[in-house]
């Protein structure tokens, strides 16, 4: 059973003190079964990012520590560096890694920041995924003044009143609290001194001022140089050789060259194939010609090895299991058509649309690949439920409710990969429209599984809400949502037919 796992990049306003970073990382390492992954101290932005995870539980207890002790030991009243800041402890993303959503993260994100509040006294603005306002989605926009501005600004600016906690800031500050995908921090370094043409390149460079999609920057003075520090939020829709060349080629105009570049904390392995790859030209490139993906277990083998559990007497996984394996099949299939239908002339002006689809299908197929697990999980802790002891009137009562929360949970992980599945559909649809027509077939099978699997999927949601007490709200929910996804379903079942019919001759039963 895959284990529940949350990263945290907490920063820190202190990159200048060793043992007060020394004293950041214990207060981290204090709780047990939190594992530290790597830390980064900049004296010049006079910051520290450290990033550790671990279960949810353990990830939050850890967090707060680490603000606690920010707290308790660092001043922002005498702080500075090239790094903009409202706190001690200046943001904390939770981010989901492994069989955790990223609504899960965003509800760790309120836990803490009302624990915070409630405990530290110090006030708490939710970004990000977590944003209850639009305007704090971006944290440029909850940093904006910094410190210093915010110190009069919270006590006088209704729109700066934080999320939790009290409209005045103490020697902490703030703290921003949030739940995001992964980012890349990521750093250009030019052969200049000269601040002021690094501020240029930013300006071109990040999306809020016209540039690149999915990219931060901003201009600042690091060891002598001129740096570009940026974050890239969503490095699969803009590449970082992307980021690095129109960097370069804006350098270029100055009569500059970039000098060198950095990471600041941990990047997806991914992001740097895809890098190599792109500077290499290996169009013909497949993941499987890295060495080390050799090494590991297949995913052929831990296929059949779900097949054979499948088949077992045992009644976890099911048919919930096997619809979310079919949808996130389906999800794999609709990306294969997507990549063939790639760098081809033919089909030359699909080929953005084409590349945000394989984005999309496989994220899909990432997490309705979870939701074979999260399934059978699901139905074991309904067996758990029914097996709990019933001899009191208590026991009894306190059973029949845990049978209710079971069933709901049931209910809810088959109507989430329903969705999911529903969103493979819409996306075969597109494939089978547009791409490759020599795949076409693929994008055929792939619209076929994904309305299997919310058939199979729906029979299971609607047995699970017959279990739940007459009159239950969140069942007439469950029912209306499930209702609305068959019925766009029938919709696109019927327009991948005309599809198949259209551009090949081909007629679905």
């Amino acid at each position: 059973m895959a284990r529940k796992i949350v990263e945290c990049i907490p920063n820190f306003s202190e990159g200048r003190d060793q043992k007060g970073i020394e004293a950041l990382l214990d207060a981290v390492r204090s709780v047990q079964g939190v594992r530290v992954l790597d830390h980064h101290a900049d004296t010049d932005h006079n910051r520290t990012v450290i990033t550790f995870l671990g279960t949810p539980q353990d990830v939050e207890e850890a967090a707060f520590q680490s603000i606690k002790a920010a707290s308790q030991l660092i001043d922002m009243d005498q702080h500075h560096g090239e790094h903009p800041r409202i706190g001690a402890a200046d943001v904390v993303p939770f981010v989901p890694i492994q069989d955790v959503s990223v609504q899960e993260c965003v509800h760790m994100a309120e836990r803490l920041g009302e624990r915070v509040a409630r405990e530290l006294k110090i006030p708490v603005y939710l970004y990000e995924d977590a944003a209850r306002i639009p305007e704090r989605t971006n944290l440029e926009h909850i940093r904006k003044g910094q410190y210093e501005g915010l110190k009069n600004a919270i006590k006088t600016d209704s729109n700066r009143k934080p999320d939790f906690g009290p409209s005045e800031l103490g020697k902490a500050g703030a703290v921003v609290i949030g739940a995001r995908a992964a980012l890349i921090a990521f750093n250009v370094y030019l052969n200049t001194d000269d601040v002021s043409i690094a501020r240029k390149i930013a300006q071109t460079v990040r999306f809020s001022s016209g540039g690149l999609r999915f990219v931060k920057a901003m201009g600042v003075e690091v060891d002598g140089l001129a740096q570009v520090s940026m974050n890239l939020t969503n490095f699969n829709k803009t590449a970082i050789p992307q980021v690095v060349e129109l960097i370069r080629n804006e350098a270029q105009r100055y009569g500059l060259q970039v000098h060198h570049s950095e990471l600041v904390g941990l990047i997806p392995q991914k992001a740097l194939v895809d890098t190599a790859v792109w500077y290499l030209q290996l169009d013909q490139f497949e993941s499987d010609q890295i060495l080390e993906n050799k090494l590991e277990p297949s995913d052929q083998a831990a296929d059949f090895s779900f097949l054979d559990a499948l088949a077992s007497a045992e009644p976890t996984p099911g048919g919930g299991s096997a619809a979310a394996y079919a949808a996130a099949s389906a999800a794999a299939l609709v990306a294969m058509v997507a990549r063939v239908s790639m760098g081809k002339k033919k089909y030359a002006e699909i080929e953005e649309e084409m590349s945000q689809v394989v984005s999309l299908a496989d994220d899909l197929r990432k997490a309705l690949t979870t939701a074979i697990e999260r399934d059978a999980r699901a139905f074991d802790g309904v067996m758990a439920a029914y097996r709990k002891p019933k001899d009191t009137l208590k026991e009894k009562t306190a059973r029949l409710e845990a049978i209710q929360r079971a069933m709901e949970k049931a209910a809810k992980v088959p109507l989430e990969s329903c969705e999911n599945a529903l969103s493979v559909l819409r996306l075969a649809c597109t494939v089978a429209e547009k791409g490759n027509v020599n795949a076409i077939t693929d994008a055929a099978t792939a619209a076929s599984l994904a309305v299997a699997a919310i058939t199979s999927a729906g029979a299971n949601v609607r047995v699970n809400i017959q279990s739940l007490n007459d009159g239950n709200e969140i069942s007439a929910r469950l029912s209306e949502q499930l209702a609305a996804i068959e019925n766009e379903t029938r919709t696109y079942h019927t327009m991948i037919g005309e599809i198949l019919t259209s551009r090949a001759d081909i007629k679905l039963l």
